[in-house]
């Protein structure tokens, strides 16, 4: 399966802002949070790149884009009609081929040498079909996530076929619904903010948009998409960090500043600090 298109959405109410916003990546350089997304990409060999933003804001999302403002195209979503909505706005980009799909207000970190991005491309590549980036997630997180059901895929580490998926589930809804054999009690497979997905996905999301909630047309055409065809999720070796949380730029910041190459000097300034108290 040839992937070579990627589509980050960034129309979101409460998310328009939060790519546009500027941290200091693990090499110790200022980027806004969009370049670190759109470099995510770029490592994992995607050739093109397409990002759904608000009419009025494709021009700070350019600028936001930097060296690469060359190879992001934008597509408006003219009217704030879910997540689902804002991702088919980009179906004539997507073109009938797979691509990879992100959030604009998450980043991701890894210490793997693959960044997660790549992780996640290699194994659809691998596996032709669909596959979602999952994280184990305690229940109490649930109310902020999708996530999905299903089983380990046999002789594989990580890697489960999905039998289910539900929006924002409640605990109870989890239990009874998204049980996957072998996770700690308490914890479920929450989607990642990234997935690749197949042709078939599209043209079930637009089936979705007519009948869904605006929180429930992504979750209703994967779940949907998980009885046509195989569709897999796989625990990336990485960590999500969703930037639109209290505290989630702080937070953000702290993993890309312990994973680079200014470790020590941050830990060593945070232990000052936190040893330090005003008289």
């Amino acid at each position: 399966m040839h992937i070579k298109k990627a589509i980050i959405t960034a129309a979101g109410k409460n998310q328009r802002t939060l790519p546009l916003q500027t941290l200091v990546d693990r090499d110790g350089s200022p980027k806004t949070a969009l370049t670190i997304i759109v470099e995510e990409v770029l490592k994992a060999g995607l050739e093109e790149i397409c990002v759904v933003v608000s009419p009025g804001d494709e021009a700070a999302y350019r600028a936001a884009a930097g060296v690469h403002a060359g190879r992001v195209q934008f597509v408006e979503q003219p009217k704030p009609q879910g997540y689902g909505h804002a991702v088919h706005c980009a179906r004539d980009f997507a073109g009938g081929q797979p691509f990879l799909l992100l959030v604009g207000d998450h980043l991701y970190v890894t210490r793997e040498a693959k960044n997660c991005a790549q992780q996640l491309v290699e194994a659809a590549r691998g596996e032709a079909c669909s596959v979602s980036a999952v994280q184990a997630t305690h229940e109490s997180k649930l109310p902020y996530y999708g996530a999905v059901g299903g089983r380990l895929v046999p002789g594989r580490q990580r890697l489960y076929q999905v039998e289910s998926v539900l929006e924002k589930p409640t605990p109870t809804e989890a239990e009874q619904k998204l049980i996957v054999p072998g996770l700690r009690a308490g914890r479920y497979l929450c989607f990642f903010g990234m997935h690749v997905l197949t042709p078939m996905f599209m043209e079930l999301l637009g089936g979705a948009l007519a009948g869904a909630g605006p929180g429930g047309q992504l979750s209703t055409a994967l779940n949907q998409l998980a009885t046509r065809e195989r569709y897999l999720a796989l625990e990336l070796k990485g960590r999500r960090y969703d930037i639109g949380v209290k505290y989630g730029l702080l937070t953000a910041q702290l993993a890309l500043a312990f994973g680079g190459q200014d470790r020590d000097e941050v830990l060593s300034s945070l232990v000052e600090m936190m040893a330090t108290r005003e008289e």
